[in-house]
């Protein structure tokens, strides 16, 4: 599998020697993310900025997912130092055994939004979740809802959705009328997620593309593959500033986080710690903004018209986006991920 992780090193300064002008070696960090325009964005805003800044010398790679920490972990081959992740699955890994214990001594979470700072993983960024259409298609007049998403009459054209993971069964609800604030409990209830399969199975004929990253769904909106498309909307912000025709709405989107975590024996814990600290710090997440619009985690980003007045109204952390949207319950997920997973793969597979 690490043979097709495609590798990244970012030079800094007369790094390719990867010494100091005192003659001593720099310290190593490997960095891994997802790729495409969100790592992108983490390389110009977060990674090389810092990794300046501590006089680390960075490496970064690209992967589908933290469930590749446990192939490394496992093999007690560890060579990565801070993987990103979306708060769901480092939470599973970190339950596992899989991550390091954070350093909250090392790393100020003082003002960091309620959630981001957890035992094994800190969050630097929020995303949504939403649903996204083609402009060509049609026009500004898109899917409002899921339950437009599901409407093939009222918009007929290729759909693509998410191949599983978090997200995937609560839109099959809100399209069959069930209110925002009442997915959970009526995925916990008996029967819940088996009726959001059965809704699944009803969009399943006119899903052209089941995707499994985000470089993938972005991708496809950027050529024009699908008329309309859940995914992550920092990716097609990115699309549409690259000329692509899409657009998207918050209604009925989901919102979460994205985060950092340290594996399992990794071979640099300490400058991870501190790297950690420094991406974490205000004035790095509203840079981040500049390049893809996720919302800050530090409250005191928004401090200051640091951040401009309309990125802000942009942000999938503003509260009026926020108030459009279901709070992703990963408490939920931690006891039902691995049923939900199997009853959705199951629908893809009959």
């Amino acid at each position: 599998m690490m043979k097709h992780f495609k590798v990244r090193f970012v030079a800094l300064a007369t790094a390719t020697l990867a010494t100091s002008f005192t003659g001593h070696a720099l310290a190593q960090l490997t960095v891994v993310s997802f790729g495409g325009s969100y790592q992108e964005a983490q390389s110009k805003a977060l990674f090389v900025p810092a990794a300046k800044t501590l006089g680390i010398n960075i490496k970064e790679e690209t992967y589908t997912g933290i469930a590749a920490v446990a192939l490394q972990v496992k093999a007690g081959a560890v060579t990565w130092d801070v993987v990103t992740s979306g708060s769901g699955g480092a939470a599973a890994s970190g339950a596992e055994g899989m991550l390091e214990p954070l350093d909250y001594k090392m790393i100020d979470s003082s003002s960091l939004i309620p959630g981001a700072a957890t035992p094994f993983f800190v969050c630097g960024d929020v995303f949504s979740t939403v649903i996204a259409w083609n402009t060509k298609t049609y026009g500004d007049k898109g899917p409002q809802s899921w339950a437009d998403f599901w409407d093939v009459k009222k918009f007929p054209g290729k759909r693509s959705f998410r191949k599983g993971g978090e997200f995937v069964l609560e839109p099959a609800l809100m399209a069959d009328g069930v209110p925002a604030n009442k997915v959970y409990e009526v995925l916990s209830s008996p029967g819940g997620m088996e009726r959001a399969i059965k809704k699944l199975k009803e969009l399943k004929p006119h899903v052209a593309v089941w995707w499994s990253s985000g470089a993938q769904h972005a991708q496809l909106m950027k050529d024009g593959e699908v008329d309309m498309i859940t995914g992550w909307n920092g990716r097609f912000d990115a699309v549409a500033k690259d000329g692509g025709k899409v657009a998207y709405t918050f209604n009925q989107g989901s919102n979460d986080m994205d985060c950092y975590a340290i594996p399992k024996g990794a071979p640099n814990k300490a400058n991870a710690m501190k790297f950690l600290n420094e991406i974490m710090k205000a004035p790095y997440q509203a840079e981040f903004t500049k390049y893809i619009n996720y919302g800050p985690t530090n409250k005191k980003a928004f401090e200051g018209n640091t951040i401009p007045a309309a990125t802000a109204r942009l942000s999938p952390s503003h509260p009026e986006n926020l108030a459009k949207q279901l709070q992703i319950d990963q408490a939920w997920y931690v006891k039902n991920r691995a049923r939900a997973n199997a009853l959705f793969q199951d629908m893809l597979t009959e």
